[in-house]
């Protein structure tokens, strides 16, 4: 076992105390009890960081906080990222491997070490950032692992008063960039004017590296759903379509805003008019005892009756929070949509962007980071909903 004495500091980075780690701990080997697993391998760069407060860009190497149902966790890090690990978290033990190590093998001599080789383990069988072959390798040196799918992401599902101050720190850098590319949108500009402007404002403002990159796109371009920038000069006439996040210790919140360069194509406005009475329609179902599908048919139903159907098949919004890349967005926690019956509780965080296309000609959407309150639910953006027209 290595000691993470270092030069570094334990947790002078951290985001959190440690109580709050620790707290976040005791729910998980709660969730392990009732699920019969003796030992969580967990290989996720967002559960790991709500676990441990470990976060690095360099989740593309292998990592695997191993958590016992009772005792210490063993963190599994690559050596280059070990005083990263001590300098964000708590965590007494690591086993730090060089880059010609097998880390899967390091992973079972650890568990060896431990004791632990018989007793019942689980992963998330279904994580991004679990490769075959290291699921391979794992379940040939473990033998049966159970999926634990879902068991940490329904305890990051309602945040604590911590977390939520972090998102609605996130918001105020979201809206102050949303503002400078509203701000910059002009016949002659580039979407990369746009841009620059939206994440520079942002960025100044404090936030971090977002999950995912801003959704900027104008004319023809923006009617494809999730188009990026591509330095395409703003003309006259041009529907232009923003959509962004910024982060505040790896917390996030989105904004998605529709501008028109002159007079906008009549059902482009019908559409954005759609938006707006189909999110306030969201946002009056967002509130305690109602469920994920309560506050989508709610949106859908206001689009159906305008004829939009064919125009918004997508969920109405998702959860928001903790993100690395490729996702701004907590999509795997809970999703607004028709048949998640899940009901909203106080402390839950969901972006809500009711979005309409007219494929390949525009896209126009509107949306609110919202935060779910006991009597109801807070948005957390000031900026006017309706189409900019320049």
């Amino acid at each position: 076992m290595t000691n993470p004495n270092t030069p570094v500091q334990q947790g002078i980075e951290a985001v959190f105390p440690p109580e709050e780690f620790a707290a976040r701990m005791a729910k998980a080997q709660a969730a392990m009890q009732s699920n019969g697993i003796d030992v969580l391998i967990v290989t996720g760069p967002e559960n790991i960081f709500y676990l441990t407060g470990q976060q690095t860009p360099g989740y593309y190497t292998y990592q695997a906080l191993l958590v016992p149902l009772d005792g210490e966790p063993v963190f599994i890090v690559r050596e280059l990222e070990m005083h990263n690990l001590v300098a964000n978290s708590y965590l007494s033990s690591l086993e730090a491997y060089p880059d010609n190590a097998d880390p899967v093998a390091v992973t079972l001599e650890t568990i060896d070490k431990q004791g632990w080789r018989n007793r019942r383990f689980a992963l998330d069988k279904r994580g991004w950032f679990l490769p075959i072959a290291v699921y391979e390798a794992l379940s040939q040196g473990l033998g049966s692992i159970a999926d634990s799918a879902g068991l940490i992401e329904r305890i990051r599902v309602v945040k604590s008063p911590r977390e939520l101050e972090k998102i609605e720190t996130a918001a105020g850098y979201v809206e102050r960039g949303m503002q400078a590319g509203m701000a910059a949108v002009k016949a002659g500009a580039t979407e990369n004017d746009l841009v620059a402007a939206m994440m520079g404002t942002a960025i100044a403002a404090g936030s971090e590296y977002v999950g995912m990159e801003p959704l900027v796109s104008s004319g023809p371009r923006s009617g494809v759903p999730h188009g990026t920038w591509r330095r395409r000069q703003i003309e006259p006439g041009d529907p232009v379509f923003l959509e962004m996040a910024a982060c505040h210790d790896r917390y996030h919140a989105v904004l998605m805003r529709s501008a028109w360069i002159g007079q906008p194509d009549a059902q482009a406005s019908a559409m954005l008019d759609c938006c707006l009475d189909a999110l306030d329609a969201a946002l009056d179902k967002v509130r305690p005892g109602s469920t994920c599908a309560d506050v989508h048919n709610a949106c859908q139903t206001v689009i159906d009756k305008a004829g939009f159907t064919d125009n918004y098949r997508k969920r109405t919004g998702y959860s928001i929070g903790t993100a690395f890349a490729p996702d701004w967005g907590e999509g795997a926690l809970l999703s607004l949509y028709h048949d998640v019956h899940a009901e909203l509780e106080a402390g839950m965080a969901f972006h809500i962007p009711p979005a309409l296309r007219r494929y390949g000609e525009f896209t126009v959407g509107v949306s609110e980071t919202v935060i779910v309150t006991e009597t109801g639910h807070k948005t957390l953006s000031k900026i006017p909903r309706g189409m900019l027209i320049i």
